[in-house]
């Protein structure tokens, strides 16, 4: 597990330290799931061998120094009643704020159209294993304003958009959790500078616009297509003077890039955890 150290200046009452975290991808399953659930674990393990092993060292890490871990999805990478189990003593262990990722609800991962309706079937089985709100929560840490808001399907819902706004008005420093990171020029370069991201291949960011997206497969383009509410909240994010920082994951890897000139994402991988100083 590799730890990035990092200071955000947020205009904190005073400085203190998280632990960022993300895309876990849990792979875990047992005798209670069906033979194809546990087929799929042993499929999923091979592609996250440092899953458990990264979990036990991030929650001595956390224990250890005594911080709270911010964690912005894909704790687990399927629904099975191993992770769900796992998810509960991780957030019994630790103190545990926590944002959706879509792989939260997935059944069998990849077998279906992922949308409201397919999320519905799993959120409460789901929700009832972490100790926050994973769609939406606020968190107030010296006198900073964390918000946990779940976009891990491309796509900010109204009610969330509405409640951001409302989160605006106690007049705190923000900082902003997504599952999915948000649009900006500079974050589709830097992924593309790393060489990571080749120009036809699909950018996984929030409300890519069109003219970007030209080169997207037809799923890729109706999966990721932001619709009028998602590109609402982006406007109002990038022009929000409260928010100081978006932490998200699910592109697998560590970058950190501008959303605008005063706003800056972090992300981090699977097996990296960003140790941050709020100042």
């Amino acid at each position: 597990m590799k730890i990035l150290d990092t200071v955000i200046r947020v205009g904190a009452q005073r400085p203190f330290t998280v632990l960022h975290a993300s895309d876990t991808h849990l792979t875990c399953a047992d005798e209670r799931d069906d033979a194809r659930k546990l087929a799929l674990a042993a499929v999923r393990a091979a592609c996250f061998p440092e899953a458990e092993d990264c979990l036990r060292r991030l929650t001595a890490l956390a224990q250890n120094e005594g911080l709270p871990v911010l964690h912005t999805g894909d704790l687990n990478d399927f629904v099975s009643f191993a992770n769900l189990d796992a998810s509960r003593a991780f957030t019994a262990a630790v103190d545990c704020f926590m944002a959706a990722g879509n792989h939260e609800f997935s059944l069998y991962v990849g077998e279906a159209w992922e949308d409201a309706a397919y999320r519905a079937q799993s959120l409460d089985r789901v929700q009832a294993a972490f100790t926050n709100d994973i769609r939406f929560c606020s968190r107030v840490m010296h006198g900073v304003n964390f918000i946990a808001l779940d976009n891990s399907y491309y796509l900010i819902e109204p009610w969330q958009l509405e409640r951001l706004k409302a989160e605006a008005a106690k007049g705190l420093p923000m900082v902003l959790l997504v599952h999915t990171p948000l649009y900006s020029a500079e974050t589709l370069a830097v992924l593309r500078q790393n060489g990571r991201l080749r120009p036809e291949e699909p950018a996984y960011l929030m409300a890519v616009p069109e003219q970007e997206m030209r080169g997207y497969d037809d799923h890729r383009y109706r999966q990721q297509l932001a619709d009028g509410t998602t590109r609402e909240a982006l406007e109002w994010i990038c022009a929000q003077p409260l928010l100081k920082a978006v932490l998200t994951g699910h592109l697998h890897r560590d970058f950190e890039a501008d959303i605008t000139g005063t706003l800056r994402q972090y992300g981090v991988g699977c097996t990296t955890v960003r140790r941050i100083r709020f100042v």
